[in-house]
């Protein structure tokens, strides 16, 4: 009898033991925080400097291969020397994972991403808060990174991407005098490079 009943508990509690040894970066539903820093390159609209942001993310998991990103980030970056810009980010991406995440101790998790943002930039004199120009416009980005799994609920993420503006473009010109010129153009392709660094914890489940 007590054979027979250490087999039932053994049977019953199996399943509840293979769910605890799960990592919990694979189980669909789970969300995590964090914050990243960013660098922008090759930037148009009169800013060829590199800019500098950061952020912050939280994702929700679909299913073991399937993760999505909503983030914020903010940039800032010079206009030669008499000039500024500043670009908003906020939006999402989805995360397709190159390998079935099978093993618990899995260190590297490299995926692909797309996906859409809202954005806002302004761009202003350094010396006076005018002249300045601001538009509003929505972006799509495409790239890869990898997770770099710390724990099974820690992770560092790089990722790069390459992102179109679609929308009005606006342009700083410095003229002889010193003083600033700001165009604004009809609707164009704008793009650039982006690479983020972000530290994310995974805090909970939603089903």
């Amino acid at each position: 009898m007590c054979s027979w009943l250490i087999l039932f508990i053994v049977l019953i509690g199996a399943p509840a033991m293979a769910q605890a040894q799960e990592s919990a970066q694979d189980r669909p539903g789970m969300v995590s925080l964090g914050g990243r820093s960013s660098v922008s390159l090759f930037n148009d609209g009169g800013s060829g400097d590199v800019g500098t942001g950061v952020g912050g993310e939280f994702r929700i998991r679909l299913s073991k291969r399937v993760n999505t990103e909503w983030f914020y980030d903010l940039f800032r970056s010079p206009i030669g020397a008499s000039a500024n810009r500043q670009d908003q980010h906020i939006g999402w991406s989805v995360l397709f994972y190159l390998k079935e995440p099978q093993e618990t101790q899995r260190r590297l998790q490299p995926y692909i991403l797309a996906g859409h943002c809202f954005d806002h930039t302004l761009q202003r004199s350094n010396a006076t808060p005018s002249p300045q120009a601001e538009r509003w416009s929505s972006a799509v980005q495409a790239g890869a990174g990898t997770h770099w799994n710390l724990s099974p609920r820690m992770d560092l993420s790089l990722a790069g991407q390459y992102m179109i503006h679609l929308g009005n473009d606006i342009h700083t010109h410095a003229e002889t005098d010193g003083s600033l010129h700001f165009e604004e153009h009809g609707h164009g392709l704008e793009g650039h490079l982006l690479f983020h660094l972000s530290f994310n914890y995974k805090i909970f489940t939603l089903w």
